[in-house]
């Protein structure tokens, strides 16, 4: 009766193990998938903030840049954004470019950001900022940056404008019209 017990045991025991080595095969198998979906290629830009900086911040043109910092996730951002499209839309024949700089994470462009833009009809340009080093560069974009969103930056031939703030569609022209 003992070497019975001891005999169920031990397949018990065989089985788990078995169990176990399929498992840790399926969450290799699973890695994998996941990390040949992050090398896919982002439908927008995505940015370094020295990237960033060097292509916007930094640029040396009579271009007026208009960069609004946002997230699919921040209400007041979302509730902003069509006095940018407005202004846009009616400055598109100025030397004025307005782009929407997304803070959100890059594993949810595809699934949160590219959705977003397509429904709501988005024509401004958007990129997506990708550095974790904010306490890096949030000072860079403004001393005066404690780092919540919505805040926008407004920058003409080295001048720079910079605003922790949601804006509605006036208040965003007024602003740029003092840059200009």
């Amino acid at each position: 009766m003992k070497a019975l017990i001891g005999l169920f045991c031990l397949f018990i025991i065989f089985g788990c193990a078995q169990k176990k080595d399929d498992t840790k095969e399926l969450v290799s198998n699973v890695v994998i998938e996941e990390s040949d979906i992050s090398e896919e290629k982002s439908p927008i830009p995505s940015f370094n903030y020295n990237e960033l900086e060097e292509a916007y911040l930094l640029a040396k043109n009579d271009t007026t840049y208009v960069l609004n910092f946002w997230a699919t996730w921040c209400k007041p951002c979302i509730k902003e954004l069509p006095a940018f499209e407005s202004l846009n839309e009616n400055y598109r024949n100025e030397k004025l470019k307005v782009v929407l700089v997304s803070l959100d994470f890059p594993e949810n462009v595809a699934t949160h950001v590219v959705p977003f833009m397509e429904k709501r009809g988005l024509k401004s340009e958007v990129v997506l900022l990708d550095d974790s080093d904010a306490n890096t560069w949030i000072p860079k974009v403004s001393e005066e940056w404690s780092g919540a969103i919505p805040a926008t930056v407004m920058i003409k031939n080295g001048r720079k404008e910079f605003y922790e703030r949601s804006f509605t569609y006036n208040e965003l022209e007024t602003e740029v019209k003092t840059i200009l």
